[in-house]
């Protein structure tokens, strides 16, 4: 079967920077740099990205280089007859559950650009912006309706194909994403009091570093926010030419996708600052604090569309690297065609979807892993145990398995010095951090 390739080395690297740069830049790492301290937090996790995030990218794109496959097939057909491939199938079974529940979020971001759009959340509802966004998470059909709609769209994008789906809208989506964030970035830090938020994010408190979760979470921040793990830059590693190279190319993706981030931040601290809000507003940053934020500014409407504007942009450009982890699995396993393939799986994925969504409201008693709900359920078996397996095993396989000579070709890293010290990170150091990561995330650090 015909394998489709990228139409260029700009169009996979924006398409690998929209699967990096998503809900975890914006949403996520705004409100754990919030819980961690702020500039601290940010120096740690721009190290992190630095000494274990580009290294492993640029690991899980040379594997998929390398393979010309999928997240399974490429182990299959570089470890012939050996275990290494039961890895693939956590890394799809992956992408089914994080696109389970981060499709049910990003349905909510797109409630809320449209609410925005229409003027409904212009102005304050009578029972305030906590009480509504809980009203509306809980509603058994509400959610459901904004989480199919998304999920339409990501399915029509990756049915499309790569250069006619994927690479043509992540060609509109991070272009726009970056003029949108920069935009309000720059209208964030021209508020009276914005200033306050910009000593929070560049100015280190070193004494937040005294705290040993503060390093745990720079460091799951740096390896989640690459989008590593799942199989989703192996998999866009496998439509790329061998006569991409690949060093340069990542280290972009690496440094774009953390630019993001520090952009986000400085739409949202500036603006938390001046209105005197409290940075450590966890999850509920985005679509509470907020919109309660843009009601008191200065042509706050206009803001809130174009926020959540680009929150969405972010969660559909991500979605659909996730989606294509199983599109590309199942269209080589079971032949499928590229159309059929991505229908069935995104099906499955709303499925499970709406028994997330349900979890918010009338499934809200049922408690898969201790007293988590569906959805932080599916977030922990998916965040904490199946993307460190994915993450450590790819580190492991081209560290220690793979031979030297083999590696260094696939990676294209000519000069010596480089290479030896990319090597040296991916065989002891990353897995060292990634084991750092689990053993936290299951409660043993």
């Amino acid at each position: 079967m015909h394998r489709e390739k990228w139409a260029s080395k700009i169009g996979f690297m924006l398409a690998a920077m929209g699967s990096a740069v998503g809900l975890g830049n914006i949403w996520r790492f705004s409100y754990v740099a919030g819980e961690n301290g702020g500039g601290a937090f940010l120096i740690l996790y721009l190290a992190c990205i630095l000494i274990i995030g580009i290294p492993l990218l640029l690991t899980e794109v040379s594997i998929g280089r390398q393979a010309q496959s999928d997240v399974v097939g490429s182990y299959q057909k570089l470890a012939p007859k050996k275990p290494w491939y039961l890895v693939g199938y956590l890394g799809v079974a992956s992408a089914f559950l994080i696109l389970g529940f981060y499709s049910v979020i990003s349905g909510w971001s797109l409630y809320y650009f449209w609410n925005y759009l229409a003027g409904q959340l212009a102005v304050e509802p009578a029972s305030g912006y906590q009480a509504a966004f809980g009203s509306f998470i809980t509603n058994p059909f509400q959610p459901i309706f904004w989480h199919g709609l998304f999920m339409v769209m990501v399915i029509f994008i990756v049915l499309s194909g790569i250069k006619k789906g994927i690479e043509m809208a992540n060609k509109v989506f991070m272009p726009t994403l970056a003029i949108i964030l920069i935009l309000l970035a720059i209208y964030s830090v021209s508020l009276d009091g914005a200033v306050e938020g910009l000593k929070f994010l560049f100015q280190p408190d070193w004494s937040v570093l005294q705290d040993p979760s503060v390093y745990i979470a720079a460091l799951g921040q740096a390896f989640f926010s690459l989008s590593l793990g799942v199989g989703t830059m192996l998999t866009y590693g496998s439509y790329l030419s061998k006569q991409h190279r690949l060093p340069g190319a990542t280290v972009g993706i690496g440094i774009m996708d953390t630019l993001f981030a520090i952009i986000s931040g400085i739409v949202i601290f500036p603006a938390v600052f001046a209105f005197q809000i409290q940075p450590d507003a966890g999850p509920d940053l985005v679509f509470i604090t907020l919109p309660e934020i843009f009601n008191q500014m200065p042509f706050g409407s206009v803001v809130g569309i174009l926020f959540f504007l680009s929150l969405t942009l972010a969660a559909i450009s991500s979605s659909i690297s996730i989606l294509e982890v199983p599109v590309a699995y199942f269209i080589r396993a079971m032949k499928w065609s590229r159309k059929q393939a991505s229908i069935v799986t995104g099906l499955i994925m709303f499925g499970l979807g709406v028994l997330s969504s349900l979890g918010m409201g009338v499934l809200s008693g049922v408690t898969p892993i201790g007293d988590n709900n569906i959805m932080d359920s599916m977030d922990f078996i998916a965040s904490n145990i199946f993307l460190p397996i994915g993450g450590l095993t790819m580190a492991l396989f081209f560290g220690w398995y793979i031979n030297k000579k083999e590696v260094f070709a696939a990676t294209d890293l000519t000069n010596s010095r480089l290479r030896h010290v990319w090597y040296t990170l991916v065989r002891y150091l990353a897995p060292i951090g990634i084991i750092v990561i689990f053993l936290n995330a299951i409660g043993v650090l």
